[in-house]
């Protein structure tokens, strides 16, 4: 995947071109950049986490077809997991927020942040590749390995949720 820092800094129009050139501008715009760039990542995030969402609401249309409630039991409290997620990504704290924040956030901070934002696409791929998973088996009728997939799922999610929280600690200084 092509790094989004470096689009955002081939794609500067005149106008940023111009600001860079104002003595003490220059900095202020590079973070700004990083936090747009931060940003449009957590909305793909967010978006990507609805679709996987959706195919886990596949799965149980599934479940209410051909199996009990224990199954279905499971789907509903991913799916809401799930949920969960996609607002609270789509909607989290963009790290650099201006010269008079609370929580300030330098540039090699935010570089990190990025970097926690850019592992959580290799969750969302393994979350997809779970939920296909679990569709065969559920199409095929097969309850163990429904099973064991629905606990596969839960476990990425899990994954996903934790490195969520890591960036968290990072933007609010809890990390330890």
């Amino acid at each position: 995947m092509p790094d989004i820092r470096d689009r955002m800094e081939e794609d500067k129009g005149i106008l940023k071109k111009i600001q860079n050139f104002i003595p003490g501008f220059s900095g202020y715009r590079k973070r700004e950049d990083l936090r747009d760039a931060d940003k449009m990542l957590r909305m793909q995030l967010a978006a990507k986490l609805g679709m996987q969402r959706k195919g886990l609401e596949e799965c149980r249309g599934l479940v209410v077809r051909s199996y009990g409630s224990k199954e279905l039991d499971m789907l509903g409290g991913l799916i809401s997991h799930f949920k969960k997620l996609e607002g609270l990504v789509g909607h989290a704290q963009t790290g650099y927020s201006g010269f008079v924040a609370d929580v300030q956030i330098k540039e090699d901070e935010m570089n990190r942040l990025y970097e926690f934002d850019a592992a959580m696409i290799d969750h969302i791929t393994a979350i997809s590749a779970s939920i296909d998973s679990l569709k065969n088996a559920m199409m095929a009728a097969d309850e163990q390995a429904s099973y064991k997939e629905l606990m596969n799922v839960k476990a990425r999610i899990n994954a996903f949720e934790d490195q969520y929280n890591r960036r968290m600690n990072v933007i609010t200084g809890t990390e330890v």
